[in-house]
């Protein structure tokens, strides 16, 4: 009876013996880990929809209050309106109602109704034609000689646009001139430019286009601050009183 049991201790003992090392020569299966930097998808930098790049050139026309533009329907000529953009971005169209339309491009919104209209027209053919928009302009501001609302005629750079308000003052900051640029409500991109050593170098690389509604600032110069507390003037002859001292 007790060598049967041996027996059966020993068999156990061996048939683990033999698991044991079947189990540790069968090859380990290397699961591979994800890296955590290649989980994240390489996708295109995607922008905001009011955000802008300083350097586009010829740029859409964005919709603006107070636009007027025509609705044409090539074979629904009963959906054929004029339409006024309010002042809160909205349009009413016939058929569909309230639409929100302020920054919206001509493709933008041609995109915009189609698929309004699509819901009860097979494929609908729009073509929107502006009557009124807003004339394209530029703003020059601070030391320049003549600063005001400029309309923007074409190409302009910021060296152009300088040239039209007058050019810069005695006092003006030519290495720090701002450009201001709105791309959403309440929100505007700036950009220092460096007009002095841009102009002194001959290299307009960095000078840029302006878009409509761009806004150019020229401050003042440190020296013109102060030159009020100066005992003297800035240039001309210097006279000095020894009585003073």
């Amino acid at each position: 009876m007790r060598t049967a049991f041996v027996v059966t201790q020993v068999l156990v003992t061996l048939g683990l013996l033999v698991v044991h090392c079947k189990a540790q020569s069968k090859p380990e299966t290397i699961v591979p880990q994800p890296n955590p930097q290649a989980t994240l998808a390489k996708t295109p930098e995607e922008k905001s929809p009011g955000s802008s790049d300083f350097q586009e050139r010829n740029p859409h026309y964005q919709l603006r209050p107070d636009d007027i533009f025509d609705v044409v329907f090539e074979f629904s000529p009963e959906f054929n309106q004029t339409i006024t953009v309010q002042p809160d971005g909205y349009i009413s169209l016939r058929g569909v109602g309230e639409l929100q339309v302020k920054d919206m491009t001509i493709p933008q919104l041609t995109d915009a109704l189609r698929k309004a209209y699509g819901a009860f027209l097979y494929e609908p053919a729009i073509e929107i034609l502006l009557k009124n928009f807003e004339k394209p302009y530029f703003v020059a501001g601070g030391k320049v000689a003549r600063p005001g609302k400029y309309d923007l005629r074409g190409d302009t750079t910021v060296s152009e646009a300088i040239a039209l308000a007058g050019g810069f003052l005695d006092t003006a900051k030519h290495s720090q001139v701002v450009l201001f640029r709105r791309v959403s409500e309440g929100w505007a991109e700036t950009r220092v430019l460096d007009m002095k050593k841009m102009l002194n170098t001959r290299n307009l690389g960095e000078d840029l286009h302006l878009r409509p509604g761009d806004m150019i600032f020229v401050p003042q110069n440190r020296l013109s601050k102060i030159e009020r507390f100066l005992p003297f003037p800035r240039s001309g002859n210097v006279t000095m009183n020894p009585a003073q001292y």
